[in-house]
């Protein structure tokens, strides 16, 4: 057994494909299939169940594939320790985002950490936050960026800032006059929601006490992108809310159908995670650093109601 088989078996299971694989190992098909061939002869055992579409790992295999991911992090960790003990890092950063802060954040992050760390190169992952979480208990990601908190087993959560929930009204909607919104007034049959795995959808539900069954809207939409609501609304499709920093991006005539809610203000707190224990924490607490210079001051404060990222 080696580390590199060990590397195979664990990208045979990511990609449930041998080459897709062999892809990302950088080698042949030939080449991965005949190790994996190797490692199973050698145990006697079969790790994968090859007549499955897509390819899936048996029930010993499982086991092994569970040790194996155990056995990858603690011999990346000795390379991180090596770079460490030379005051230096150079290699990947692996990065998290879930889809409703990347397009707002990473744009104002990516460059003033590149300066910070020339060497490092930073990779980026976007996906949802149930992706996020196995990713980071899988060793395929060092950290994530997501809302937060989530009080997860093994992880640790640093709160970076809290941004505020903000109506999007189109001026013939019932609530287009009042200069704020209450919560009370938010009825969940006329707003706009993201598609179902999204936690900012979640938060909106927890705003307006109502879970997916209350939900009995006159429009059907899966979307996971704020831009897609937003131009539903400019089509007469009730209102949806926004976080902030989307604003920020807006042009001045889509922020004239902006309303604020009423204090206490709703809020959501964009946290980093990561597991117990991680090497990486200098290259975290950079990133901490440039997050939180990145934002408005006034987001680094806890003024509002955290709504939970949890579906209740």
């Amino acid at each position: 057994m080696t580390i590199t088989q060990l590397e195979y078996v664990v990208a045979v299971d990511d990609f449930r494909h041998f080459g897709k694989a062999a892809s990302h190992c950088g080698v042949s098909q030939p080449t991965l299939s005949m190790q994996i061939n190797k490692l199973e002869e050698e145990w006697g055992v079969r790790l994968f169940d090859r007549t499955q579409k897509p390819i899936s790992p048996t029930k010993t295999g499982k086991q092994v594939i569970e040790q194996a991911r155990i056995v990858l992090r603690e011999s990346h960790r000795m390379a991180d320790v090596i770079e460490l003990s030379k005051g230096a890092f150079q290699g990947q950063f692996r990065i998290g985002v879930i889809p409703t802060i990347s397009p707002y954040l990473l744009h104002r992050i990516i460059a003033p950490f590149q300066r910070l760390y020339p060497e490092v190169k930073c990779v980026f992952q976007e996906a949802t936050t149930e992706t996020l979480t196995r990713m980071l208990r899988e060793d395929r990601l060092d950290v994530a960026i997501l809302a937060t908190p989530l009080d997860e087993s093994g992880m640790d959560e640093d709160p970076l800032y809290y941004e505020p929930f903000l109506a999007y009204v189109h001026p013939n909607h019932r609530l287009s006059k009042d200069a704020f919104i209450l919560n009370s007034e938010l009825n969940i049959e006329d707003v706009l929601l993201l598609s179902e795995g999204h936690c900012f959808r979640n938060s909106v539900l927890n705003l307006c006490q109502h879970d997916d069954e209350g939900i009995n809207t006159h429009l059907s939409l899966e979307s996971g992108s704020f831009e897609t609501l937003i131009r539903l609304v400019k089509q007469g499709f009730g209102m949806t809310l926004v976080p902030h920093l989307a604003v920020t991006e807006m042009n001045d005539q889509d922020k004239k159908w902006i309303r604020p809610i009423a204090e206490p203000r709703p809020v959501r707190e964009v946290g980093l995670m990561y597991l117990h224990g991680q090497l990486k924490s200098h290259l975290i607490k950079a990133l901490k650093r440039v997050i939180q210079s990145s934002v408005p001051e006034s987001m680094l404060s806890k003024d509002g109601i955290v709504l939970s990222p949890k579906k209740k």
